[in-house]
């Protein structure tokens, strides 16, 4: 059965996801001096998997101990999800940030294409492709349009990033095609949070990596990517999952990279291109495309 476009409401909610995601590179690159890349996501993952835990238990959501035999797949997703963190700060060591940016924002392909055999219902139309063209040229171009790989190392960062995105849109398949469709979103949301908390930290601890002299500024870019983006907005992310098209949805995550670069430039006062208004106006044409009615 396919999903309904997305309304006033979903849309409004994707704007504030995206909004926290774009904010989040910000808050990572404030955090990372006093915290490390992998010991940044383990720290960030479990503190909220401990918050989405005691939210379960007080509020008696989540269905954490009926077995439902999903263990498989709930750790498969955990599995793509930890995956793609892992990629993603390690491709981060030899690329930069807009090649980082850019890549990552291959995954709305990565959907579109696996709904083509995986979700027939939600098979794009000539018109989304376009439409879907249209906000990666924004996001393109929001980000400078990223010169040449300055050496090997930066096109294998490139790769690496490039397959990060794969997985988050392998995470997002499957969650959509199998029973963990009906599964619910915090169960998903606690395994994937706790694998990639323990994956996190081990690796932290097999490089090396240790907590330096925080200040208040770090502590609080930490607890922002704990409490609220990895505790609440990763939540609702799975619940517009399962009432709307995947594709539309991960296609709408382009307009992350829109607020980032605003964000940057309030927060940490890097310029803004001319070009930034013309950007914004494709990822907004794009997502109208996608979201028409057939």
């Amino acid at each position: 059965m396919p999903k309904r476009p997305l309304d006033t409401g979903a849309v409004a909610m994707l704007v504030l996801l995206c909004a926290s995601w774009g904010g989040q590179q910000v808050a990572v690159k404030i955090a990372l001096p006093a915290f490390p890349p992998f010991l940044q996501m383990g720290l960030r993952s479990l503190g909220a998997g401990l918050l989405v835990l005691a939210y379960c238990l007080a509020t008696g959501r989540g269905r954490l101990f009926r077995r439902g035999g999903d263990l498989g797949l709930l750790l498969w997703s955990a599995a793509c999800f930890t995956g793609e963190f892992v990629l993603l700060y390690v491709g981060l060591q030899w690329t930069d940030a807009s090649r980082t940016a850019l890549f990552l924002y291959t995954a709305p392909f990565f959907v579109a294409v696996g709904a083509t055999w995986l979700l027939p219902a939600e098979r794009l139309r000539w018109a989304q492709w376009l439409g879907l063209g249209l906000s990666f040229c924004g996001t393109a171009i929001v980000l400078g349009v990223p010169h040449a790989a300055a050496s090997r190392y930066a096109l294998l960062g490139d790769l690496m990033i490039i397959a990060a995105g794969a997985l988050w849109a392998a995470t997002t398949l499957v969650i959509k095609t199998t029973r963990l469709a009906g599964s619910p979103p915090e169960k998903v949301l606690l395994y994937q949070l706790g694998v990639s908390g323990v994956a996190g930290l081990l690796v932290a601890a097999l490089m090396g990596e240790s907590v330096g002299a925080a200040t208040w500024g770090q502590a609080a870019a930490l607890s922002y990517q704990t409490i609220w983006i990895a505790g609440v907005t990763f939540l609702l992310w799975l619940r517009l999952l399962a009432n709307y098209p995947a594709s539309t949805l991960q296609a709408a995550t382009s307009m992350s990279p829109l607020f980032g670069v605003a964000f940057a430039a309030l927060v940490l006062g890097e310029p803004i291109s001319p070009l930034f208004a013309l950007a914004v106006g494709l990822v907004v044409a794009g997502l109208v495309l996608l979201n028409r009615r057939g």
